[in-house]
This record gives C-alpha cells, structure tokens and sequence, in this order.
C-alpha cells in the first residue's frame, strides 16, 4: 500500500489485508443514514488525503454538513481534492470559490459552462460538449477506502428528506482496489474537461472562507442536523470506523470506469467502454443475472444479448422504475420499447409501484428509503458469486455520453444476499411485468401485484394517469433513445 499505510487506517487495515492477501474487503452501504456516517467519519479519520467526485452536490443539510467536515479536515492539513460535474454545479459557484481558496482545498469543476452566458444557450450551441456529463461518485480517504456507487451528495440520497427519497446502494471498501479508485481519480483530475474554479471565475472575496465556516458551524447546530450529528457521533457504524472494527466481506475486486476522454471517441472507444469491460461477466453468467437500474433502456444490442442469456436456461430478473416512480418520462419511453422483446425471451420484468412499496419497504431491507420515492441504485448480481456497484444505469447516455464508475468484486456472501433479498422480496415492492395470452392469437403485457394482501392486476402502467400514458406513448416515437 506504499507509505500511505503509515496513516491509522493503513495501520487498521493492514492486519485484515495481510490476512486477505491480494484481496480487496467490501461492505454495503444500503442505509442513507450509514452512507452519510461512512463519508463524515472516514473523513474525520483523514490524515493525508480527501479525493471525492461527485455528479450532484447539492448545498442542503448533507451536504453542508459533509463540507464542514472536508473543512475541518483541510483545517488539520489534510489536502482536500474536489471534483464536481458543472451540470449542477453552478448553483454553488460562491461555496467552490470560498473552499478554494483555502490552502489545502481544491476545487475542479468537469466540463464547466461558460459564466456569464445563458446556460440553456449553450445547450442548443454547445450540445455535443455539455451534453457530456461526469456521473461517477467516489470518495477515497487517505488511498486506504474508497466509498464508490448511486449516491449523489443531497439529502435525497440520504433519507434526509422528508418527502423525497433515492433508494440506493454504495460500496465501501479497502485493499487493493482503493489505489485502482484513486488513479482513476487522478486520471480525471488531469483530464482537460476539469477545470480549475480559479479559471472559471473571480476568487472569492475576502473573508469569504472564515464566513463560510461561521455559516457551517452555526448551521451544524440547527435542528435538522440532529440525526446525522448524533449517528455521526454514536451509531454502530461509526463506532466500529473508529475503532477499526467494521466488519468487510473479502475477494478478489477491480474497478471498472469509462475514460475521461469516452466524448473524444477516439479509435476503439467503444471497447473501452464501462459496458464493454463489464459484459465479459455478465454473457459468462450460467445461473443468475439479477439486475437493478433505475433508467433502464438497454437498446436493441443489449436486449438481445439480454435474452439470449435468458432462452439459455439463465434467469434474468430486472428491477427497474414504473412509469408512474420514473422521474424522467422519456426514459420510460425508450424501456418500453423493449419490454415485450425481453418479457417474450422469458427475461422477468419488475416494476417499482409507489403503493406497493409503501406498505413492504420496511421488510426490503436491501434498499430502504423506498417508502419514499423512486428507485435510484444501479447494482448487479451474477451467479450468486459476483456483484457490481457504481454509479452506471443500464441506458444510452451511461453507455455512450457520461462517465461511469463501478466495483466488481468476487464475494459470494454479499452476491448471494443480495440475490436472496431480491427473489424474497421483489414481489412486495413492485409489480411483474408478464406477457399473457388475449385469446385469438393476441398477447399483451399485464402487471401483476399485491396490495394489502390482495393481488392487483393491471392491463396498462399502473396508475398512471391517461395524459402520462399518451404522453410516454407519443416519446416513443422520437429518435431520441441515444440520449436516454
């Protein structure tokens, strides 16, 4: 692990890894409240680095409480590196010029929009260049653990909301994987589409950096915070971070990411895709595929290879968004497409319900929050023996626009969980989507649930509205799936 293992986590670690040799240790994070832990406590545990990219990060309760900590660490001399997507980005312009200027903070922004100009403008100038986004999530600390998967920063992703909710999934891990995470990092830290704040726009006025911390101090001890204050103080998760006794799971583990360059589509960009390092796994599946994608639009390539793994004897079950918990219309659109095409091949089709889960998302323990809101994790399972984690979702844009990331790694323990989790319980939480014989020669699609004990059976998107249905109906017939 170099010199880094001289910090107390290497020193932590190091008697888990000498044990594992070759071996990289993971632990889900499927509770909001332990992925908020994970990051803060980590990060109080930094004494040399903080690396963290982030699609969104947005200026709410999470994530001002997670800057006052990067502060607090930066304030101990820990260098702090932060690299954030300009989709959302611009909204915090005044917080990434005050962190920059202190002197162990800095602050990128990945494929900036030009200040001073109209961001719709550049939409319809620039379309090509803004259209390509950073949508990979990590936090690394000290080159010794990594936190990689859905999660953006905001309360949303985090429970902290209390209307809307992300039912999400992160990995935690240590060992040899982390340094593959950190060179990835540097690779897009490097990359000419992140750009420093400091070129981007004015350095912040004086003072600005003390106010900010004022603003943090004064805000850590509103009322809001309490829950994530005091979990951050005494829940199980971070009393075992700081003793050194949380429990990982150990296998063999790599990361898989797309390049910083994916939008120069230089000769055999395709092959160094995200997608295509990780179909490998995936066509070698014998048993199970067990896929979950918030935006799922595989394309007529993928939906192929989709069922064909099917019609040979592999069980293919996906859990995707309904119509009515999808938050993005077009892309439930550009799904429908191939829904019949891969129920016919025998692949089992779940749809999230927000009644349904309403009344199981306690006994879902795999990803809670879905009480709330839409289904936000992108995970896989294969065979029972490996799983996938990142920040991909099955679709066009993660396959062909944005930059994604992800571990696989080789535990049976936590694969076969989450298949198990899966298969008990997906019934309670989502409708399946079955092809069922009309009579005369005609077939169709049904969705089949259960409510308050009582099975539901819908012949359209459930509970959507007849406006919803017309609208996502007439999207089909856009050629706009490469954007989805």
């Amino acid at each position: 692990m170099g010199n880094d293992d001289r910090t107390s986590l290497g020193r932590a670690f190091q008697p888990l890894l000498e044990q594992h040799p070759a071996q990289s240790g993971v632990h889900l994070l499927a509770n909001g409240l332990d992925a908020f832990v994970g990051r803060a406590v980590s990060a109080r545990l930094a004494e040399r680095s903080i690396d963290l990219q982030y699609y969104m990060f947005h200026q709410d309760t999470v994530g001002r409480l997670l800057i006052r900590e990067l502060v607090a660490a930066a304030d101990r001399g820990v260098r702090v590196r932060m690299l954030i997507d300009d989709m959302y980005g611009g909204e915090s312009d005044a917080v990434w010029v005050a962190l920059d200027a202190h002197p162990n903070v800095e602050v990128r922004l990945f494929n900036p929009f030009v200040r001073g100009h109209s961001k719709n403008l550049q939409f319809v100038t620039r379309f090509r260049t803004v259209n390509h986004r950073m949508h990979s999530k990590t936090f690394t600390v000290d080159n010794q653990l990594s936190i990689v998967g859905g999660r953006n920063i905001g309360d949303e992703y985090f429970d902290a909301d209390r209307d809307l909710a992300f039912a999400d999934l992160d990995v935690m891990a240590i060992g040899p994987v982390v340094p593959e995470v950190s060179r990835e990092f540097d690779q897009y830290w490097n990359s000419d589409p992140a750009r420093p704040v400091a070129t981007l726009m004015a350095a912040a006025p004086a003072g600005a950096l003390d106010r900010l911390r004022q603003d943090l101090a004064t805000f850590h001890e509103q009322k809001q915070t309490s829950v994530y204050v005091d979990a951050v103080k005494k829940s199980s998760l971070a009393e075992a971070l700081r003793n050194k006794t949380a429990r990982f799971r150990f296998g063999q583990a790599r990361v898989i990411t797309d390049s910083p360059e994916k939008l120069r589509r230089n000769e055999g960009w395709e092959g160094e895709t995200l997608m295509s390092q990780l179909a490998p796994y995936l066509l070698q599946a014998t048993r199970e595929i067990v896929l979950v994608s918030p935006y799922f639009v595989p394309g007529r390539r993928a939906a192929d290879a989709l069922c064909a793994l099917s019609q040979k004897g592999v069980r293919v079950r996906i859990l995707t968004n309904s119509l009515v918990s999808n938050d993005v219309a077009a892309v439930h659109a550009g799904y429908m497409r191939h829904r019949e095409q891969l129920a016919r091949a025998g692949v089992q089709l779940y749809e999230l319900n927000e009644q349904i889960k309403k009344e199981a998302a306690a006994r879902f323990t795999w990803l809670p929050g879905l009480s709330k809101s839409s289904l936000h994790a992108k995970t896989m399972a294969i065979d029972g023996t490996m799983m996938f984690v990142g920040s991909f979702n099955f679709d066009q844009r993660s396959l062909y626009i944005n930059n994604e990331i992800g571990i696989l790694f080789h535990e049976p323990e936590s694969s076969a969980g989450a298949s198990k989790q899966f298969n008990e319980h997906v019934d309670q939480v989502a409708f399946k989507v079955q092809l069922v014989d009309r009579g005369h020669g005609r077939r169709s699609l049904q969705w089949t649930g259960t409510e308050n004990g009582q099975k539901r059976v819908f012949d359209s998107e459930p509970y959507a509205g007849l406006w919803s249905k017309v609208m996502v109906n007439a999207m089909r017939a856009l050629p706009i799936d490469f954007m989805l």
